[in-house]
């Protein structure tokens, strides 16, 4: 099967801040998936943008599709760079696109409702969702979810240097709950930008799962109430990076949508790249994470921070159960939740696949 893969190759799109989670992730997977055997035409449109110009990068990107003329675009879009007309007009010309929305559970009511339907398909990794775009009368969505890349995260044998860490960013009151564990007694190490550890590259992120007794993640999404979620709801950036006045019309929209920021918990893919690695998961709960695993058997959940203080002490103290833990969970994972998986059922739903 021909792909066409077109998302960002870095990280917001700045080298500097290293490869994009999906470059990592989606790329990687669609590259090496069924022995390498699909062929993947490569567009960064983050790189091509930067070189070419928003517009001619768009120009580029339909030149590519109808000169390629793949069995699907894959496309992994965020925000505007990548035009409505440059989907519709490649939707159109008769090839299948779909595009993977992430953070529907707080971006949905002002974008990916408005950009679903000019893909042949959209997939969201949020059951509720789902079920909004069905009220919309939207059929072409496709129910996934996050998963690991086990092409590139790797279970190894590196001694246990941490009792327990965090990989992540320090938002939505992340740094106040660090704390408290630091107050209770609790060794914790974080990484990350705004950490004072840094951010750490995607094999030395790998190497923490490995080494850490405990791996945290948190379930809350990346909103908060400061400046910058006001302005959202009242501005937006245009494809050029210009800030623009919102439309009146989209204003109660945006404010849904930092409020859901704000409160909503979400699945996260490093439920499934923790335990890929075979790291003991240590997770904030999330609605529908029983539909992964089984909780306290093949991860552990908290609610609050007196729950997390509890369980991080008792899963210090009892090794044996802990490493059991590990091991189911990296076992489940590596049977049923590879992106190598997913997009194995996604392409059968699609018709790609048989």
């Amino acid at each position: 099967m021909k792909i066409l893969y077109v998302a960002q190759q870095y990280d917001y799109g700045d080298p500097a801040r290293g490869l994009s989670f999906e470059h990592c992730n989606f790329y990687d997977s669609l590259k090496n998936m069924d022995h390498g055997t699909h062929e993947i035409v490569y567009f960064p449109f983050d790189q091509v943008a930067g070189r070419l110009g928003v517009a001619q990068m768009n120009e580029r990107l339909l030149e590519t599709a109808f000169r390629e003329k793949p069995n699907l675009c894959f496309f992994f879009l965020v925000s505007d760079v990548v035009s409505k007309e440059t989907v519709q007009n490649i939707t159109a010309s008769g090839l299948v696109t779909c595009n993977w929305f992430a953070d529907d559970h707080w971006r949905f009511d002002n974008f990916s409702k408005y950009w679903a339907p000019v893909f042949t398909f959209a997939i969201t990794t949020d059951a509720d969702a789902f079920l909004k775009y069905q009220k919309n009368s939207q059929k072409n969505i496709i129910k996934s979810q996050w998963g690991v890349n086990h092409f590139f995260y790797k279970k190894s044998d590196l001694s246990k240097k941490y009792d327990v860490t965090f990989v992540g960013q320090p938002h939505s009151g992340r740094k106040r709950l660090v704390g408290q564990l630091k107050k209770a007694g609790i060794a914790v190490e974080c990484f990350g930008r705004g950490w004072p550890n840094g951010r750490v590259s995607q094999q030395e992120m790998i190497n923490i799962f490995n080494q850490s007794k405990i791996n945290l993640n948190f379930s809350n999404a990346s909103g908060q109430i400061n400046a910058t979620s006001v302005a959202k709801v009242f501005f937006k950036k245009d494809a050029r990076g210009r800030v623009l006045l919102e439309s009146p019309a989209r204003w109660l929209k945006n404010a849904k949508s930092v409020v859901s920021a704000i409160t909503k918990h979400q699945i996260k893919a490093r439920n499934f790249e923790i335990t890929g690695c075979g790291g003991f998961l240590l997770t904030g709960y999330a609605s529908h994470l029983e539909d992964y695993y089984v909780i306290g058997k093949e991860i552990v959940c908290f609610t609050d921070t007196d729950s997390l203080v509890k369980k991080i002490r008792h899963y210090l103290s009892n090794d044996s159960e802990r490493q059991s833990i590990a091991m189911a969970g990296y076992e489940r994972t590596i049977r049923t939740h590879t992106y190598q998986q997913r997009f194995k059922e996604i392409f059968k739903t699609m018709g790609l696949l048989t």
